[in-house]
């Protein structure tokens, strides 16, 4: 496979899901290198390797991704889990770390949680708080409901754009949007993936807009808003934070060193 261009890791994530072992089962590939293979599999495996050779991304084929250590089911439905996105996650986990009290209202709230990876993420770390989970797609919310029942994690799911219909206050709002900018030369390599769930307006920021116009409404005072936006994007999101009247405003970086999620606090009494 490889002399046909693909990637190592995955001609061997390909072969491991012809031969129904899991992804974790590399060394098992090693154990068992003189196995014979027969014509059937074989078959199988070359539908697979020209699927991926199309540029479809390897989990859709595969049917899984991992993310923040939870085995995700995801196909077409949903966005890839990037690993980027895991820096969301541990900020607001950091976040959470004092006890919570009844002051904590509603608890944490994922906006557009596609596959509900960063939902489920929060709840596998903190199972005491109460955690609830949007999206405008029904479809997407299928696969998050799967994905936690699959994981035994009490999520709450609901359907609607952003915090548009939302009720109660929040102690923590997270969410990845669309950030893609409508015409960005880069969807060309990302055209296996649901368009809705990347695009945002010219400039890419239009969701931004609007869940930063709409948060103030659904958050406690001293609640944070947490929000995953291009690399190139964090002084724009910044910007339209404090315009908005949140404190505290700030950015962090990714294990690439791009600024990736920006933040801020919201102060004002309800």
């Amino acid at each position: 496979m490889q002399a046909q261009g693909l990637d190592r890791l995955d001609a061997q994530m390909l072969l491991l899901r012809v031969l129904n072992q899991t992804a974790h089962d590399r060394a098992w590939l090693l154990a068992h290198d003189s196995d014979f293979i027969d014509v059937a599999t074989l078959q199988r495996l070359d539908v697979l390797v020209k699927r991926r050779k199309q540029g479809e991304p390897l989990a859709y084929i595969i049917g899984h991704k991992e993310f923040f250590g939870l085995d995700l089911l995801v196909d077409a439905r949903v966005l890839v889990p990037r690993p980027e996105t895991e820096t969301l996650v541990e900020w607001a986990l950091e976040l959470l770390s004092p006890p919570l009290t009844e002051s904590w209202g509603e608890g944490l709230l994922d906006l557009g949680t596609g596959s509900g990876a960063i939902a489920l993420a929060i709840k596998s770390r903190r199972p005491d708080l109460r955690v609830t989970a949007v999206d405008v797609s029904e479809d997407a919310l299928a696969v998050a409901r799967t994905n936690a029942q699959r994981l035994q994690l009490d999520v709450h799911f609901s359907q609607g754009s952003w915090l548009q219909d939302m009720a109660g206050r929040f102690q923590i709002i997270v969410g990845n949007p669309p950030y893609v900018a409508a015409h960005d030369q880069h969807l060309d390599a990302l055209n296996f993936e649901p368009l809705q769930a990347l695009t945002s307006g010219a400039d890419g920021l239009e969701d931004i807009r609007q869940i930063i116009a709409q948060a103030s409404a659904h958050l406690l005072p001293g609640a944070w808003l947490l929000l995953e936006h291009g690399c190139d994007q964090a002084s724009a999101v910044r910007r339209l934070l404090q315009q908005a009247g949140f404190e505290q405003v700030q950015s962090r970086c990714d294990l690439a060193g791009l600024e990736r999620c920006s933040a801020g606090q919201w102060q004002r009494l309800p």
